[in-house]
């Protein structure tokens, strides 16, 4: 596939995708802007980062250490090759690994904040997925299940670190489970939906380890009536 530059969004950087693969996604942009970031100190940690459209956005907004962590060979060198265009390889640092072993680059508490815009579709022998290898890791939970991947981040959190992911609203209630097993308590709920007349497809969650029980759910997004993504929260 061909490698293209293009600008990600109005954010004043470029990035490096695949001309029919892995552009950067209106999912990447909104959990970029849900984060927050309570001081420069706090170090943050993409999990499943793509292309690091995530870091990239984030290093717009902040001056904080952030590192990535993306799987495929083909997707890391096109993270790398957009934190090095931008130049901000001092501040974002991406690594080349499955996200299970997450363990083994970072000790344990050791993350103030953890993002995540994972594969979206559950896996099984019968499951019809695309033929591209690098579409269908990225797509479905080939490599990694939701519940390994909030047991990790539960893992590599401080107390009262935030876990930031964006996931299918038909898949909350699971998601709710694994991290009520991991003492992740979800703080605040975005309900998205592409517009009024549609179901909510997609939810941003704010979840913070060992926090006090309590969960805000904010109004909703239209994603067609988005006219910009800086700023929204």
């Amino acid at each position: 596939m061909k490698t293209v530059l293009n600008d990600l969004y109005d954010y004043g950087l470029k990035i490096y995708q695949l001309e029919d693969a892995f552009k950067f996604s209106l999912d990447s942009l909104l959990l970029a802007e849900f984060v927050k970031v309570k001081n420069k100190q706090e170090i943050i940690l993409d999990l499943c980062t793509g292309n690091a459209s995530i870091p990239l956005v984030l290093s717009t907004k902040y001056s904080n250490q952030i590192y990535g962590i993306e799987l495929q060979k083909d997707i890391f060198t096109l993270a790398n090759n957009s934190v090095k265009y931008n130049k901000k390889d001092k501040q974002i640092n991406i690594i080349q690994a499955n996200v299970k072993v997450s363990l083994d680059y970072f000790p344990k508490e050791s993350i103030d904040i953890i993002t995540c815009n994972p594969p979206y579709f559950k896996f099984q022998e019968n499951s019809i997925i695309n033929n591209s290898s690098l579409k269908a890791i990225a797509r479905h939970e080939v490599k990694i299940k939701i519940a390994e991947i909030v047991q990790i981040s539960a893992n590599l959190l401080k107390h009262n670190g935030r876990f930031y992911l964006i996931h299918l609203a038909e898949r909350l209630d699971e998601i709710i489970i694994e991290l009520n097993k991991n003492n992740l308590n979800l703080k605040r709920l975005v309900p998205i939906y592409t517009n009024k007349n549609k179901n909510c497809n997609l939810v941003l969650i704010e979840a913070i380890k060992g926090s006090k029980k309590g969960l805000k759910i904010l109004p909703a997004l239209y994603s067609e009536n988005l006219k910009t993504f800086k700023n929204i929260f």
